[in-house]
């Protein structure tokens, strides 16, 4: 037997050919099943699946968009000022007086109001003051200072 009278068992097996247009078959290249072989698919990088799952520590922090204002949790108007007893003021002298309330056991920020008159010559401190409140407070002769 010479190498020119080989014979191969089976004949030359045909080409499948998938009527979907195209010269590329069945997967098109694509050469696998799922999101691969789909079109627009996007398999997210293994680094961001990491930062991801990382814990993260919430708040502020320098996050620019959270606000840095003080909110108050308690106001008082200026009509009641005149009760209270002491020449300056803060908000522990008014926790005392029971112009204001604690809130989760500590001393809440005050805001003073500009509702109401007031005729007491008073030093304030510590406080949050709304435009009028300062008009009326300084018009009777007292002053603020802030903290």
């Amino acid at each position: 037997m010479q190498i020119h009278e080989l014979k191969a068992n089976t004949g030359n097996k045909k080409k499948r050919v998938v009527g979907r247009g195209g010269k590329r078959g069945k997967t098109s290249g694509r050469g696998t099943k799922g999101q691969k072989a789909r079109a627009g698919h996007k398999i997210r990088p293994a680094m961001r699946d990491i930062i991801k799952k990382l814990p993260k520590l919430r708040g502020r922090g320098i996050h620019p968009n959270k606000p840095v204002m003080i909110r108050p949790s308690a106001s008082v108007n200026v009509s009641l000022l005149s009760r209270v007893k002491a020449e300056t003021i803060t908000p522990e002298i008014l926790v005392a007086e029971k112009l204001v309330r604690r809130i989760n056991g500590r001393v809440p920020v005050i805001k003073i109001l500009g509702d109401g008159e007031i005729s007491k010559a008073v030093k304030i401190s510590g406080c949050l003051f709304s435009k009028s409140a300062k008009e009326k407070i300084e018009a009777a002769g007292g002053s603020i200072a802030y903290k």
